[in-house]
């Protein structure tokens, strides 16, 4: 079975540093991205499962990052991580793609939670594709009989 890969993206380089460690010792292989356009540049190289995304950041925001992950890995999970001030903006997260949001400050076993959720929806649709691509590929037993 495939083990997560988080990334958290947050200009917060503390809530960064302190959030990984702890997702560490917990057992998640976690990689941390300052900005829209360095997680953009991580997810291309590595294969990241769930995105826990700040809302509310310099440069490239979090709706922005979010459509732009979405555009070029549309089955990776998003999850918006926002404060109380910009909850217009993870409804608008909703709306484009993310799966879910938190409220900072956010709980550690809230983030876990809701990151173990979305790997899960990953999953169920990643296998919901190989199911299908399978049936493509076989026949039924009534196509193979017609063609005898």
């Amino acid at each position: 079975m495939e083990k997560m890969r988080m990334m958290l993206v947050d200009d917060e380089v503390r809530f960064l540093s302190t959030t990984k460690k702890l997702l560490a010792k917990k057992g998640y292989d976690v990689v941390t991205a300052s900005s829209g356009a360095e997680a953009l540049e991580i997810i291309r190289a590595q294969n990241i499962n769930v995105v826990i995304l700040d809302v509310k950041m310099p440069g490239m925001d979090g709706n922005a990052t979010l459509k732009e992950i979405k555009r070029l890995f549309p089955l990776t999970e998003v999850i918006m991580l926002t404060g109380h001030a910009t909850m217009e903006s993870a409804v608008d997260g909703l709306k484009s793609g993310a799966s879910d949001y938190l409220v900072k400050p956010a709980d550690l076993d809230e983030i876990i939670n809701k990151a173990e959720e979305a790997f899960e929806k990953r999953q169920r649709l990643e296998e919901k594709i190989r199911v299908a691509q399978m049936r493509k590929l076989m026949k039924s037993p009534r196509e193979i009989i017609r063609e005898s």
